[in-house]
């Protein structure tokens, strides 16, 4: 579906899908795309749905509507158009049509059975070795050569940091230290644009030779405006004397010979600069006269560095937006699916409790009894509820100690007993006499053996009769415990296996909340083990509850002497 996403502004990280045959763009909350931007009008502009595809309509806003920086009244959006409202810039997606071509009938992988068909690997270079375009020879004698090489290396290893991390700090914390090790600058600076207020913010900061006076790097908003409003990197040599600039306005303070300050322009916008220079305290400016250290082959290199670490900066910025929109979303989805139970099981409290009431009016034990009997079940699942919750929101080390096995088993099915039996499922169970104690977290295992039991029970209600088997075993060779518990219920189907471990995927309806066995995998795999299923239509399902745990040591005793 198309669809505009805000990559900047204050909703940056909405997506805003194009499903009507009008979609309004405005502050005011009758829009159906509602911007928080106060420099965006109220009604500022529309979205129309055509036979062609989708029109961008300005409504007479009071700052204009933007399609690509260029001021539009009615304008045919295409996928990728970056459309501007005040402050908010929001990129278009539109609907395209996909092949209809069919890849897996053009492109085919040989099975590694198959006779290979004559070809044969006949060579094989690494990525270090692949970056070395040229040999040494070629060097000796061609120093413009040898500088296109040094280039060429600087944006292999910037586009390579760029790749490797999603760490903003990180990052230009790493190209400032490629700028120190191929430019011969004294001290430079990296700022990022504020989202919020505009300005620019240093983010890194490195001096080669620091003064012992601690000067300060002093940057003039002249060169700042200049490269910001003309998007064009500046190479400044004696810098107060270059006429470009207004002298009253002082572009650097005295003691800067030369300083190169670029744009980091990225697809839609410039996210910062970089500036640096070579400093000489004033003193030494008239005995210290040396050949300028920068060229214009440094101005480009520095604007091709500043364009890689830009495109990082707004890959970063847009995943690390688009993971919030996807965290609230989930947090959204989260709390609906939880509402939903709790107030199931609140309904349920609240029928059980007036059964109770009316038992006390009329001294009706019976109905006390029935009345009780519903709240005690409603807030065991809102126990059961909360303790899911609890267990699969924070990671947790388990609290391994010498304990039984079986033991752990018997008291589930104890517990389940009367359940299965009110709807007819039988639980077969036999403890196997020669397990030995084992290390483990028993809390944790008993949670994670309750919740695959009561889907099991779950899984058997229309079974006739429903039958639950579950065995234990211990391999002595490998410290693998395991539980099995089998039932013959439906089984579960093929294009489900797949979510079963997924969260608040339930196949039970209103019954189930999605949580148990997403929590009963994430306690054994705490443990280092994992749950196993194996399965068939209409025979039942088999989980394999097996995780490592060594034998525990046997009780030392001691004896007075």
């Amino acid at each position: 579906m198309a669809s505009l996403f805000v990559i900047k502004g204050r909703d940056q990280g909405k997506r805003f899908e194009l499903d009507g045959p009008v979609s309004g763009l405005g502050r005011d909350a009758k829009n159906s795309i509602q911007l928080h931007d106060s420099e965006v009008s109220r009604r500022h502009a529309q979205v129309l749905r055509t036979a062609d595809g989708f029109s961008l309509v300005d409504l007479n806003s009071s700052n204009g509507t933007y399609v690509n920086s260029q001021a539009i009244s009615q304008h045919v959006l295409q996928s990728g158009d970056r459309v501007q409202l005040g402050r908010t810039l929001l990129i278009f997606t539109g609907n395209e049509e996909r092949s209809s071509i069919d890849l897996a009938e053009e492109v085919a992988i040989i099975d590694r059975s198959k006779p290979p068909e004559g070809s044969r690997i006949v060579t094989s270079i690494g990525q270090e070795e692949g970056s070395r375009i040229y040999t040494d020879a070629d060097f000796a004698n061609n120093p413009w050569l040898a500088r296109t090489r040094s280039n060429l290396q600087i944006m292999y290893q910037t586009a390579l940091a760029v790749s490797h991390t999603l760490d903003i700090d990180q990052l230009l914390h790493r190209i400032m230290e490629f700028i120190f090790e191929w430019v011969e600058t004294d001290r430079g600076c990296i700022m990022l644009v504020d989202r919020e207020s505009d300005q620019l913010l240093p983010k890194v900061f490195r001096h080669r030779r620091r003064s012992a006076d601690g000067e300060k790097l002093r940057i003039s908003e002249t060169i700042l405006d200049y490269v910001l409003q003309k998007r064009e990197g500046v190479l400044t040599s004696d810098a107060q004397e270059d006429e470009r600039w207004d002298t009253g306005a002082s572009i650097l303070k005295m003691g800067v010979r030369e300083a190169i300050c670029v744009p980091m322009q990225g697809r839609y916008d410039i996210v910062g600069i970089i500036y640096i220079d070579t400093f000489t305290p004033p003193g030494q400016m008239i005995q210290n006269r040396q050949m300028n250290k920068f060229t214009e082959e440094h101005l480009k290199l520095m604007i091709a560095i500043a364009h890689q670490a830009a495109l990082a900066v707004e890959d970063t910025s847009f995943y690390s937006a688009m993971v919030e929109a996807e965290r609230l979303a989930a947090v959204g989805q989260t709390i609906a699916t939880l509402s939903h139970h709790v107030k199931n099981i609140l309904q349920g409290i609240r029928g059980g409790s007036y059964l109770i009431e009316e038992g006390l009016k009329h001294d009706k034990n019976e109905l006390i009894r029935k009345g009780w009997n519903i709240v005690d079940k409603n807030q065991e699942k809102i126990s059961n509820l909360v303790m899911d919750m609890l267990t699969f929101s924070k990671e947790r080390q388990p609290e391994r100690v010498a304990a039984s096995l079986s033991e752990v088993v018997a008291d589930v099915v104890e517990l389940m007993a009367s359940r299965a039996a009110d709807v007819g499922v039988q639980i077969a169970w036999q403890a196997d006499e020669d397990l030995p104690m084992l290390t483990f977290d028993p809390d944790g295992l008993h949670r994670a053996i309750l919740n695959v039991v009561t889907n099991a029970i779950d899984a058997c209600e229309k079974s006739d009769p429903g039958r639950i088997e579950i065995r234990t075993t211990y391999d002595q060779e490998t410290s693998m415990a395991s539980v099995a518990i089998r039932d013959n219920g439906s089984g579960i189907p093929e294009e489900d296996m797949g979510k079963i471990f997924s969260v608040f995927e339930s196949r039970k309806g209103n019954r189930g909340t999605g949580l148990g066995l997403p929590v009963s995998r994430k306690i054994l795999q705490e443990h280092g083990g994992d749950i196993r299923v194996e399965t068939q239509p209409q025979q039942g399902s088999t989980f394999y509850l097996e995780f490592p745990a060594v034998a525990a040591p046997p009780p030392t005793t001691s004896m007075d002497p």
